[in-house]
């Protein structure tokens, strides 16, 4: 009896503990990082200095130090002399630094319109979760902050993620009389590569563009700003234009789907790898999903603890009803039969249910789509 009461105070005691690390709040460092390495965008080198508080050699200070040259970071950080300024790595994450780094990361808009006092706007536009923005204090509109959980934020980007790659876009066509010629970053405009024009993805960024009439895509890579006429959002080469809808229409219907730096996204070897996704509590699939695969590989599924493999959604939109629960130990390979969108949904023995997303491309598609050379980085 005394063993049996022993060990239940023991359990009693470590339950408050383990509630508490499932629900404690990101810190802004780790918050940070885990947007960033959301969106597989290279770094360049420059001059900006460093944090007084994240200095060379610190855990993340390249990817921080990037950010606040590209003025990703920045509102709530106080400054020194306008050379350096605090950081603040080990605060918790507040909601509203949380939702203006994710806004910005997402480069949907210049980063000069995505600031605190566009709150209103952007989340009238972008609704998110859980955030609410308050006039009850002095000055414009502010969320109503308190700290973020790594479950939260994560929630936060897979709902933003969700309505842009479901945004409507005009999409036009521009290629003879530009051909030869330079674009906004240096290279020379080939308007039978897969290339394309926009005005805040950042340079090299690989974008699949999927037509929502025909529901064909064609993976292009970002190397010229534009087009500068109210309502477009895209230019395509030639190649890419006529690759997915007729050159005479001139322009169509499109969404983008951003799947990262060309430099750092592979071709046709390795997976893209993403860190372990939780379906809930201590439930993770180890390894991840991969957000983007060549054709011909597979993904494998399996976990810390049991978990069910409820249904696959594939990229002509037929779902395939699976239910196949997977034990710890076992797992469940998967190979796509075509390129094109795959949607998972995976769910817990607690009933918890999460979708993860996984673009699948020809290595012959991707190849083409990312010519590099002579590439300079310029946001």
């Amino acid at each position: 009896m005394r063993r049996f009461i022993a060990g239940l105070f023991l359990v009693t005691m470590m339950l408050p503990v383990t509630v508490m690390a499932e629900s404690a709040s990101l810190t802004r460092r780790d918050g940070f990082l885990l947007l960033w390495n959301s969106i597989h965008r290279a770094l360049e080198d420059n001059r900006e200095p460093y944090f007084t508080d994240v200095p060379a050699g610190a855990r993340g200070e390249a990817e921080i130090t990037y950010a606040k040259y590209r003025g990703i970071l920045g509102d709530n950080l106080s400054t020194s002399s306008g050379q350096t300024s605090e950081f603040r790595p080990d605060e918790p994450l507040q909601l509203s630094d949380a939702v203006l780094w994710l806004l910005r990361t997402r480069s949907m808009d210049d980063i000069s319109a995505m600031t605190s006092e566009n709150f209103t706007a952007l989340l009238g536009k972008y609704p998110l979760p859980g955030v609410e923005v308050s006039t009850a204090f002095e000055g414009p509109p502010r969320i109503v902050n308190h700290p973020v959980t790594e479950e939260e934020l994560l929630s936060l980007m897979r709902v933003l993620d969700d309505l842009l790659v479901k945004e409507d876009h005009e999409v036009s066509l521009y290629g003879e009389k530009f051909h030869g010629k330079g674009t906004a970053f240096g290279e020379t405009f080939d308007m039978n590569a897969l290339t394309a024009a926009h005005r805040t993805f950042p340079h090299n960024t690989l974008v699949n563009v999927t037509n929502i009439t025909n529901g064909k895509s064609v993976i292009v890579r970002i190397n010229d700003r534009g087009p500068y006429v109210d309502g477009r959002d895209m230019d395509l080469s030639v190649a890419a234009f006529t690759s997915i809808e007729d050159r005479r229409k001139g322009k169509f219907r499109a969404t983008f789907q951003r799947l990262g730096d060309a430099t750092l996204v592979n071709q046709c070897g390795d997976t893209d790898p993403v860190r372990a996704i939780r379906i809930s509590g201590k439930t993770r699939l180890i390894g991840g999903v991969p957000s983007r695969l060549p054709l011909g590989k597979d993904v494998t599924f399996r976990s810390t603890r049991p978990f069910v493999l409820r249904s696959v959604r594939y990229p002509d939109g037929n779902i395939t009803d699976l239910q196949d629960w997977i034990l710890v130990g076992e797992s469940h390979a998967f190979t796509p039969s075509v390129v094109g969108e795959y949607v998972f949904t995976v769910g817990s023995k607690e009933g918890r249910r999460r979708e993860m997303r996984m673009m699948v491309v020809s290595c012959h598609q991707q190849a083409k789509s990312i010519p590099t050379r002579g590439a300079r980085f310029v946001l």
